[in-house]
């Protein structure tokens, strides 16, 4: 089978590919996350995965490249990994009482087919949540990495009403059915 490689850096794309048990190396793709005027928020995130897939691909030239990003939107406001605590305050508050969409593209690039894309769309409805619960939310969490500001595989989750999601992986940021098939398509043995 042909080298896999994770085009990323990110601690919870790595821990969800490791879920496949496929071996496999990452490396960041340098790729800047750019605003592109009029992009919608599912086209940002489709062309960053593919941006990501494509850079590190032409380090490794024969190797299957995974490429995968998230975007966040809520009122049609895009909502970028805050940074740091007022920002994730900020953006909990906008949320609070909201339906926020958050659309996880992945790329698959190398292999046999040579290209495979997909968005997934997952709705998630946030509870309303006072200033308090915020302010606690980001002191114990401190998720300032995470499109939306929650980790929904950690305390996040219960900032929820319910989340719509057709692969629940998707929201952690690596859409593991999909891939799962995609890999299968491309020649590695999974169940």
């Amino acid at each position: 089978m042909p080298q896999l490689v994770l085009a990323s850096g990110s601690p919870y794309r790595r821990t969800l590919l490791a879920r496949l048990g496929i071996p496999f190396q990452s490396q960041p793709s340098g790729v800047a996350e750019a605003h592109v005027a009029a992009e919608s928020a599912a086209d940002r995130a489709l062309r960053l995965a593919v941006e990501k897939a494509r850079a590190v691909a032409a380090v490794h030239a024969h190797a299957v490249v995974i490429g995968s990003d998230q975007v966040a939107s809520a009122r049609d406001e895009v909502l970028d990994k805050p940074g740091d605590a007022a920002r994730c305050r900020a953006q909990l508050r906008l949320l609070s009482g909201r339906t926020a969409h958050f659309y996880t593209a992945c790329a698959v690039l190398g292999g046999a087919p040579a290209a495979q894309l997909h968005v997934d769309t997952t709705t998630v409805m946030f509870r309303t949540l006072s200033g308090a619960e915020i302010d606690r939310y980001v002191e114990l969490e401190q998720p300032f990495d995470c499109a939306g500001g929650f980790k929904v595989e950690g305390l996040g989750v219960a900032l929820f009403e319910c989340i719509e999601s057709q692969d629940p992986t998707a929201l952690i940021g690596l859409p593991l059915i999909w891939l799962a098939a995609a890999l299968r398509r491309a020649g590695y043995e999974l169940p």
